[in-house]
């Protein structure tokens, strides 16, 4: 049986934390730019920390299990 659970954890944070989506941060002449679906390379470095801190404190210490059969 396969262990979804982190596949899921990474498509639905991936998807969550695509910078210009919902949020950017830093925006284009503010701080936070919500929903204006652009983007810049602080704001993806700074997205792709928040995707792997994330990621880590969602896969060690809350381990979610979902299994396929």
């Amino acid at each position: 049986m396969a262990d979804w659970g982190p596949v899921v954890i990474a498509v639905v944070l991936f998807v969550l934390l695509t910078p210009g989506l919902l949020f950017q941060l830093p925006g284009s002449g503010r701080i936070v730019g919500l929903g204006n679906m652009q983007t810049s390379v602080p704001s993806i470095l700074v997205h792709t920390i928040f995707f792997f801190g994330l990621l880590t404190i969602f896969l060690i210490i809350v381990p979610v299990h979902i299994y396929a059969g």
